[in-house]
């Protein structure tokens, strides 16, 4: 959805999408506000309807939450995070150019809780140690390249998620991807040709 997708996907629209080139932050501090996203293929900010969709499953969650987001591409969903009242985001994106706008529109926005992270998702998440654990992850890896399982088996075995974390996954339409057994399904969507879901960890 703000990723990078596989150049065999068709793009996506939206009745109420961004305009081709910019990002739109939906709700929260920064609504309304335009973001420049680059001229890349396949990199598209998530549609404007699946991202208020799922922050209207995170109402009350937001607020001072610790936000990871995965294959970050436009941002647009780490950014609607801040926006909403989180406390900090981590953006990790291996594209450099895609990473530093990320950087530039956190300046534009004025935010300084945000860190963008500029390498490979999943050889960070395994060679990382985490400062302190994450209580939302949002995790949309490219399409059809295998790496939505192996993110999930990192995220739960290596200390990146709090007892009772909230995890966005989005994967391609028909994919059932094995997560881990403490990861209980809250909610999901289907969109155009992806599968959303939502699930929320818990310990007890």
């Amino acid at each position: 959805m703000t990723r990078k997708r596989s150049s065999s996907r068709p793009a996506r629209t939206s009745r109420n999408a961004s305009r081709p080139g910019q990002l739109r932050i939906i709700g929260g501090d920064h609504r309304r506000r335009l973001l420049p996203v680059l001229d890349k293929p396949g990199l598209r900010p998530t549609p404007d309807r699946v991202r208020e969709t799922l922050f209207n499953w995170l109402t009350g969650e937001l607020y001072a939450a610790r936000v990871l987001d995965l294959f970050a591409g436009t941002g647009a969903l780490g950014f609607e995070a801040l926006s909403r009242g989180a406390r900090e985001a981590t953006f990790i994106e291996s594209d450099r150019q895609v990473a530093e706008l990320i950087e530039q529109n956190l300046a534009t926005l004025g935010i300084t809780q945000g860190q963008v992270i500029n390498t490979d998702a999943i050889a960070w998440l395994q060679n990382t140690t985490p400062n302190a654990p994450y209580s939302l992850v949002l995790l949309d890896p490219p399409f059809r390249l295998g790496l939505a399982e192996p993110c999930c088996a990192t995220l739960e075995a290596s200390a990146w998620l709090a007892p009772r974390s909230w995890i966005y996954l989005e994967v391609e339409s028909g994919l059932e991807v094995e997560v881990p057994d403490t990861w209980q399904l809250h909610r999901e969507l289907r969109a155009g040709d992806s599968h959303a879901r939502l699930y929320q960890r818990s310990m007890d």
